[in-house]
């Protein structure tokens, strides 16, 4: 089902001259907890999590650059560190520490660094099939990696977003890439997601060019030598049926002060959809001993 209860507020800040969105799910008296989506996503896919959680929290959802309402970059990749930038003026502008932040996906990369790079700002930190540092290393050398990422942004120049008809078929489309959604939660993140182009048919909200990433960013090396500056409690809930390499897998367990890992069943990617009570419950009883 759709969200029925708690309705959010909807507000803009500038980051890097980009025109950001984010919705603030009021009681803002309470902890602050930072949602931060995955890539091609958009901060509805928080929507029933931030029902459940602003009961007790102050829930603010961003929309990264280049995704649902904010503005996309231009004349530049979508870097990890952009993103964390984004999220360090939305948290210094909105005066949210102690934070509690909780990230699915590459929004999990980016809580992790976050959390690594401002450790006195974050109180306690959730990374949802977080997309792990070997994800990121690569060996292929430089040339060859600045080629291929040539070759990459000039093929995404000439593609043309693809266009549905009507909702229904984006729905569709919906359902085939995220078959352990509910009818219910498809369409919701479908109509949340798209924009209805000026003929009638419907695009997705997100920049194309988010497909790309930037030949140069952290190491692998970079991305350990920050989980190791963490210092809040944290919680890695990964899918047993999920993606490899995630934040918790392939021993990077060890690089975490306070962490525990949590692999949850019957769940893919989007394992907050696909066994939300579990994802809930964790979640809310994590926050419940650690959040400040």
């Amino acid at each position: 089902m759709a969200p029925t209860e708690a309705r959010p507020t909807s507000h803009t800040y500038f980051s890097q001259r980009l025109k950001l969105h984010y919705l603030d799910w009021g009681n803002q008296s309470g902890k602050h907890v930072l949602l931060v989506h995955g890539v091609q996503d958009h901060c509805h896919n928080w929507d029933w999590t931030s029902e459940i959680l602003s009961k007790d929290y102050h829930v603010v959802v961003p929309d990264l650059r280049g995704h649902g309402d904010s503005e996309w970059a231009t004349g530049s990749p979508y870097n990890n560190l952009d993103y964390v930038y984004d999220l360090a003026q939305l948290v210094d502008q909105e005066n949210l520490e102690p934070l509690n932040i909780i990230g699915h996906s590459l929004g999990g990369t980016i809580a992790v660094l976050f959390a690594g790079i401002f450790p006195e700002k974050v109180a306690s930190l959730v990374s949802i099939e977080g997309v792990g540092g070997h994800w990121y290393q690569d060996n292929s050398g430089t040339q060859k990696r600045i080629r291929e990422w040539i070759e990459t942004t000039r093929n995404l120049a000439g593609r043309t977003p693809r266009k549905y008809p009507d909702l229904n078929e984006a729905f569709s489309r919906m359902q085939l890439s995220n078959p352990h959604l509910s009818e219910e939660r498809a369409k919701h993140l479908t109509s949340h997601g798209s924009n209805r182009n000026e003929d009638g048919t419907y695009t997705w909200k997100f920049d194309n060019y988010t497909h790309s990433k930037a030949p140069f960013s952290l190491t692998y090396e970079d991305m350990v030598a920050l989980w190791e500056n963490i210092e809040c409690p944290t919680l890695l809930l990964n899918a047993k049926q999920g993606y490899p390499h995630r934040v918790g897998q392939d021993d990077t367990l060890k690089h975490f002060k306070h962490a525990k890992l949590n692999d949850v069943d019957d769940a893919g990617h989007w394992l907050h959809h696909d066994q939300f009570d579990a994802f809930i419950a964790h979640t809310q009883e994590f926050l419940n001993q650690h959040a400040r």
